[in-house]
């Protein structure tokens, strides 16, 4: 793999110069490979947002540097719309981002600003909702007359249909229902799956980063305190704790049964794999028949 985004000893403070700086992002330095899918993860106000912000341009960084393929994104401002287009970005409560007639027309933009037009712009609007699970019927509709999982999907339909090659998601199952955040996060593996784009998901849940992510970005206080593959990071919960996160449930629960005897396995991060490694346990003991 190449690496795609490249972080350099990246920072930001708001306020600068002024009585109220407060430094939000502190020397980061990182890279991520194209085609990885990274969970970022850390308590309010730990820096998660600010930094994807400066992924894509929407925030331009008061120390360090950005690197796409390679290239600082601010190498030439005049530019870094192009960057928005290769890096796209879904924020939390993306919904909030619509604002045309029809469905059809709100994922249409971003495409339509890329310079698609005609049977290239309506395959790119048909693919990206299809790929969120929104129906034909409702692409003629107002967004404003969606449901909330709706109005979610047609919002990240608008950014995938102009394919970027990195896509940032910030919180994208915020405020749904159990059922409309695994339709939604399902809908974003598999996006993954076939586009083999990069992928980066802010969540505070820790079930969903546990199933989805190859590697854990871990932020604090604006620093980068681990970046590792995700079963080691969720190895290390008592720093996890340190920072006001968890790991999650069915780990815990693993490890619950280690201390008191049990022979099972480390690092296991899902209802799944639990099963998994329980089953042959309860078979010995002669608890399943």
């Amino acid at each position: 793999m190449s690496c795609v985004l490249e972080l350099k000893n990246l920072g930001f403070v708001y306020g600068k110069d002024t009585p109220f700086e407060k430094k939000a992002v502190d020397n980061v330095s990182l890279q991520i490979e194209a085609g990885e899918f990274i969970g970022v993860i850390g308590h309010t106000g730990s820096g998660k947002s600010t930094l994807m912000q400066m992924l894509n341009g929407l925030m331009r960084p008061t120390a360090g540097q950005v690197l796409l393929d390679g290239r600082d994104i601010w190498e030439n401002p005049k530019k870094i719309r192009e960057v928005r287009f290769r890096v796209g970005m879904v924020f939390q409560y993306p919904e909030y981002q619509l604002f045309e007639e029809t469905v059809a027309k709100d994922i249409a933009f971003g495409p339509q600003n890329q310079g698609k037009q005609g049977e290239e712009l309506n395959k790119a609007v048909q693919s990206a909702a299809a790929f969120t699970g929104l129906k034909p019927e409702l692409l003629g509709k107002s967004p404003f007359d969606l449901s909330g999982g709706e109005k979610r999907r047609a919002a990240i339909a608008g950014v995938i249909a102009m394919n970027p090659e990195v896509l940032v998601l910030d919180e994208p199952t915020a405020g749904l229902d159990p059922m409309g955040r695994e339709v939604l996060l399902s809908q974003i593996v598999r996006y993954h799956k076939e586009r083999h784009n990069t992928i980066l998901l802010v969540s505070h849940t820790m079930e969903d980063i546990a199933r989805v992510a190859d590697r854990i970005m871990v932020m604090n206080k604006g620093k980068l305190e681990m970046f590792a593959p995700t079963k080691e990071v969720f190895s290390r919960g008592a720093e996890l704790e340190r920072f006001g996160l968890k790991v999650p449930q069915i780990t815990k629960i693993m490890q619950q049964l280690r201390q008191k005897g049990f022979s099972v396995p480390e690092g296991v991060l899902t209802v799944d794999e639990a099963f998994e490694a329980l089953l042959p346990l309860l078979k010995k003991e002669g608890r399943l028949w």
